[in-house]
């Protein structure tokens, strides 16, 4: 063997010998467990990359470099939600090629985003092949019947959360928990609710608790627009709540509202009737649920968006035009910028 053979042979061990390294200590390695089994659960709409950069923060994957480019040169599918469960000497590059399949799931996941309305979880049960249906395409009404719901329209009956059930389990079952789990946390925040509050029932609560989750994403923000609605009524000042009218729209909604929309009366349409629409509008989560119990205690009757995040809360008319003209203009200066 000549001179530039041996150290070509040289080499190629060298690289063999480091890009073994690199699989042994990143795709090769075994998954770190303090027990035989341990579950991991991915949600709908996790994603490698992130669940890559969590189980690295965690000191669960090491190179996390290495393990998206195989994801991404390997790996020919998205993260599918689930419950998996992982053996001791489950490899990560194991772990990450099974969960591009929810066959491999133990368990079916069921993620209800805050603010999702009845028609769309009923549609996500629908489209769902780990949840047997044995109610979603009954009528309402033969549906209510079967969930043993004295109300005529689910709407905002449901709780919003992430749940793990059993592939096959039925839709009834799922609706019926989710069911009970809004009631027990209606009741509970009814219990505790503020005083002199203008509601004739725990169901008048659990409207404005759905009109403030489609009003608001932020937190912080919701006992100010409970705070907004509920003086609003007690002066008997209509709601004037987009989102109401949007819901009484129904398909007809594509994505904006006209001067029109506004003066077409429907039973969900603020503008033009006093008081709370007959039913929710979508399903609240806890922390709007508790905002409509705890509105807060300011003189403010009027808000709008600031264009950049949140609302500017206001006492007047004047100060809400104001409010107004500022948010115009924080528009007209981004459509410039654009």
């Amino acid at each position: 063997m000549s001179a530039k053979s041996r150290i070509f042979l040289s080499i190629l061990v060298v690289l063999c010998g480091a890009l073994y390294a690199v699989y042994a200590s990143s795709l090769g390695k075994s998954y770190p467990m303090q027990s035989e089994k341990q579950l991991i659960s991915i949600n709908q709409g996790d994603t490698y990359t992130a669940l890559i950069d969590r189980m690295s923060a965690e000191h669960k994957f090491t190179l996390p470099v290495v393990l998206k480019a195989y994801r991404k040169f390997m790996i020919h599918d998205t993260l599918k939600a689930g419950v998996y469960e992982i053996k001791r000497g489950t490899t990560v590059r194991q772990v990450l090629d099974m969960m591009s399949n929810a066959d491999n799931a133990q368990m079916n996941t069921v993620m209800i985003i805050d603010g999702t309305t009845s028609k769309q979880l009923l549609q996500r049960l629908k489209n769902d092949p780990y949840v047997k249906q044995t109610i979603v395409n009954l009528p309402q009404e033969q549906m209510m019947q079967k969930l043993g719901i004295e109300h005529k329209n689910l709407e905002g009956l449901l709780a919003p959360n992430t749940y793990f059930y059993n592939k096959g389990e039925t839709d009834q079952k799922i609706l019926t928990d989710l069911y009970r789990r809004q009631i027990e946390l209606l009741q509970q925040a009814w219990q505790k609710r503020a005083p002199n509050l203008p509601y004739k029932n725990q169901y008048e609560a659990l409207i404005m608790a759905s009109i403030i989750e489609k009003e608001t994403s932020i937190d912080k923000e919701m006992n100010q627009i409970a705070g907004v609605f509920i003086r609003r009524l007690q002066q008997g000042m209509r709601l004037q709540t987009d989102p109401t009218v949007i819901y009484g729209m129904g398909d007809a909604y594509k994505g904006s509202i006209t001067k029109q929309d506004l003066r077409t009366a429907t039973p969900y349409n603020t503008y033009t009737m006093a008081g709370l629409p007959p039913t929710p509008i979508a399903l609240p989560s806890k922390k709007a649920i508790e905002a409509a119990m705890h509105p807060d205690q300011s003189k403010s009757v009027y808000f709008v968006a600031t264009g950049n995040g949140g609302h500017t809360f206001s006492e007047t008319l004047e100060q809400h035009n104001q409010a107004v003209q500022q948010y115009l203009t924080v528009l007209r200066s981004k459509k410039a910028g654009q």
